[in-house]
């Protein structure tokens, strides 16, 4: 590939560009990819994940995964650590829907008991689930209720009525991020967020029926240990996050941001990297605001669960527990997070940047719940709606390189714009039919946004970081309902 850089292979599906290829950069910048995926892969990448090594307080690398696209600031796949004494906070580093992340649901049930009342099913999950642009929920929040979410997230929804305690361990840091400020939070961002809440949105989020079947589980004993009992078993994967709550603190920040860099007199290759030094006033309040934000996003797909176990219990006529729905996993993939790593044989505290990258935590890591300690995090990598997605493992590789991260999906190969311009929702939808998967959408132009051919191969993006050993293959999940916005 010409980009105009330098770039060297360092080993099977890792490629470096030295920080000597532009002035400025303070680390060099790293791309993990096959040679097939790399060839491929957006120029702007290149140009985009150079700019974030030029930031200040950057740590060891500038990192891109696999799925790496072009996105605003940092590249959509990208990762950044930053020294937490020195360094930056960026909301082109995170993304405007902030966490939006994934969460992993498993049943009891088999395909043989679904397909039957698979049109009823995705029906009633699409009357109880709203999608689609400017959607909003059955619930309705005062302000002061809204507050304590920003504060509490997923917390405050079990103890309303909106899940099991259990659930708490399956989600990412309990689903309480502490830290989160609501005085920090715009009244607009609040106005936004208030009748969101149970909502997919529109985009790429979805909400989907799967199917586990005995050639695509990879590692037995670790999918036993995420619930992954056995072949022709029915989960549901559900891709959101804090809409447009979360665009609007980013939106507000990154003007506060604007003006702060001239206060420190600090200047950025790319006006969407507008940032501030994390220890400063303007950075302080964005992270605390952020993770209000952030709170929401998992208290939005935690009473998104209880729809879905409500809308299960109605169509198959019998109680939840029977039906076994229970969370696997649930994991942000736009979030900023101080966490400690070793860095040049010290343990160091940095604010990681995750921006369309998933946490792959090692085996031992005390952030996991105890259940998933001795195997590593649950990873979950949502593909198109056409070819399936991935339960992983992390692994103690991520820990050493990659700041405990991996990819987060397949990755867009082609715009919006451009996979409307080829494909047709109403003919798509029927294509899938075939297929045998069941659409429901909200939007046809929206549809035809998501199909397959505007997103690189799943497999290849999670054989890259599986044969690197960032993380690890344990089942891959076949599509057989999905409802869009």
């Amino acid at each position: 590939m010409n980009t105009g850089m330098k770039i060297n292979k360092i080993s099977d599906w890792v490629w470096e560009i030295p920080k000597t290829e532009k002035e400025g950069m303070r680390v060099p910048a790293r791309i993990y990819a096959s040679d097939v995926l790399f060839e491929n892969m957006d120029k702007g990448v290149f140009e985009q994940i150079t700019n974030v090594a030029c930031l200040p307080g950057i740590q060891k690398y500038a990192l891109c995964m696999p799925d790496g696209h072009w996105g605003y600031g940092f590249p959509i796949g990208g990762v950044a650590a930053f020294d937490t004494e020195n360094g930056i906070i960026s909301p082109g580093g995170i993304g405007f829907d902030i966490n939006c992340g994934m969460r992993l649901i498993t049943t009891d049930l088999k395909i043989n008991e679904v397909k039957p009342r698979l049109p009823e099913l995705i029906n009633e999950l699409f009357r109880a689930v709203p999608a689609g642009v400017g959607s909003k929920g059955a619930i309705k929040a005062s302000v002061s209720q809204l507050k304590d979410i920003m504060r509490r997230g997923a917390e405050w929804c079990i103890e309303n009525g909106y899940g099991r305690p259990q659930d708490r361990q399956r989600i990412e840091e309990g689903g309480h991020l502490p830290g989160a400020d609501p005085s920090k939070v715009s009244e607009k961002a609040i106005s936004r967020g208030i009748n969101q809440l149970g909502t997919l949105g529109s985009g790429n989020h979805y909400l989907e029926i799967q199917l586990v079947t005995t050639e695509n589980i990879f590692d037995e004993k670790i999918a036993k240990v995420f619930g992954i009992k056995e072949k022709d078993q029915i989960v549901i994967m559900v891709h959101c996050g804090s809409r447009g709550f979360g665009h609007q603190v980013a939106t507000d920040y990154l003007k506060v941001f604007d003006k702060a860099m001239k206060k420190y007199g600090m200047t950025v290759r790319d006006r969407e990297l507008a940032c501030a030094p994390f220890k400063s006033q303007e950075g302080s309040d964005y992270y605390k605001a952020m993770l209000c934000a952030a709170n929401s996003a998992f208290a939005n797909r935690q009473i998104i669960t209880h729809r879905i176990r409500e809308s299960f219990s109605k169509v198959f006529d019998t109680g939840t527990e029977k039906l076994g729905i229970e969370i696997v996993y649930d994991v942000a993939h736009n979030i900023a997070r101080v966490e400690r790593y070793k860095i040049d044989g010290k343990e160091k505290e940095v604010l990681v940047h995750r921006k369309g990258s998933t946490r792959s935590f090692g085996p031992g890591r005390r952030e996991l719940p105890e259940i998933y300690r001795e195997v590593g995090q649950p990873v979950i990598v949502g593909g198109s709606m056409q070819t399936g997605s991935f339960l992983l493992t992390g692994t103690e590789k991520a820990m050493e390189e990659t700041f405990g991260s991996t990819m987060h999906g397949a990755g867009r190969t082609m715009s919006r714009h451009a996979a409307k311009k080829k494909v047709r929702g109403d003919q798509l939808m029927r294509t899938m039919a075939r297929d045998g998967i069941l659409v429901k959408a909200a939007s046809m132009s929206g549809l035809a946004e998501e199909a397959g051919i505007a997103y690189k191969d799943i497999s290849e993006v999670v054989e890259t970081m599986d044969t690197l050993g960032i993380s690890k293959k344990v089942v891959k999940l076949k599509p057989i309902g999905n409802i869009k916005g």
